[in-house]
């Protein structure tokens, strides 16, 4: 399958989809949540398919979704629509009636991450940088996903110092990622290990995988997440001096200048 974005490809009983913009490393603009649901709709349409995987092509797994290619105005339509459909593209990783494997190497950034963490199971290199800058932007969180999964306490720490420094160890200890591997191993170990899954009896495994969520789901994941996506819209509609002025400073002399700026008012 051809994609503008992505690569899809069949490796046995595997689909693996890279994200293929690593001049950018690989943000997600909107044209790769359009390919990326292609992929997935493809991917869980075909019996053959087993399980999925999910990487980054270059140096990078992703730096999270693309502002530069944001199609939203600043009215509340277009920005609902547009974080929606950004919410939607992480939860399809978690929804998918498949398993389904993140393999992470270089950065690993905001939504990326939150896309990382939304599958089933979450690999990482020695190499990899993970973390949420959003406030850095002032900006809010898309799926908050990470409380779920390393606690309220460091996910406020990670979250309200906007943080991009995360390395694959801390993460490890701290339940995001499954398994750290040497660089060079990543994607040969994550295969092995979707290669053991696709091995099982396929309807136990989606219906172990659906108990799991309904679980989850019944301690409110899924509607404290909405919530959330209600406080990020909040947030991206909301102008302030001050994020009006970071905003100028970050279109005409970049993010440094513009993080530099606002921590000088401190």
């Amino acid at each position: 399958m051809n994609f503008e974005t992505l690569l899809f490809e069949r490796d046995g009983p595997l689909a693996w989809l890279t994200l293929n913009r690593p001049d950018k490393l690989n943000a997600i603009s909107t044209a790769m949540v359009e390919d990326l649901n292609k992929a997935l709709d493809a991917a869980e349409a075909d019996d053959t398919v087993r399980v999925i995987l999910l990487r980054g092509a270059g140096r990078a797994f992703s730096a999270g979704f693309d502002l530069e290619s944001s199609d939203a105005d600043i009215n509340p339509q277009s920005v609902r629509a547009e974080l929606t459909a950004d919410f939607d593209i992480i939860m399809r990783f978690w929804d998918c009636p498949k398993p389904t494997i993140a393999a992470a190497h270089g950065y690993c950034l905001g939504s990326a991450m939150e896309m990382a963490l939304a599958c089933d199971i979450t690999l990482a290199s020695e190499d990899t940088r993970l973390g949420a800058p959003e406030v850095k932007f002032g900006s809010g969180i898309v799926a908050l996903i990470l409380p779920w999964l390393c606690g309220p306490k460091k996910a406020k720490e990670w979250l309200l110092t906007g943080t991009d420094r995360i390395t694959a160890a801390e993460a490890e200890r701290w339940g995001l990622l499954n398994r750290v591997t040497p660089t060079e191993s990543l994607f040969e170990a994550a295969r092995e290990l979707a290669l053991e899954i696709a091995g099982n009896d396929q309807l136990a495994v989606r219906l172990t995988k659906q108990a799991i969520n309904q679980g989850c789901d019944i301690a409110g994941m899924r509607e404290a997440l909405l919530q959330a996506l209600e406080v990020d819209i909040e947030v991206e509609l909301t102008e302030t001096e001050e994020s009006r002025a970071f905003n100028r400073i970050l279109h005409t002399e970049g993010a440094r200048a513009a993080i530099a700026w606002r921590r000088g008012k401190t």
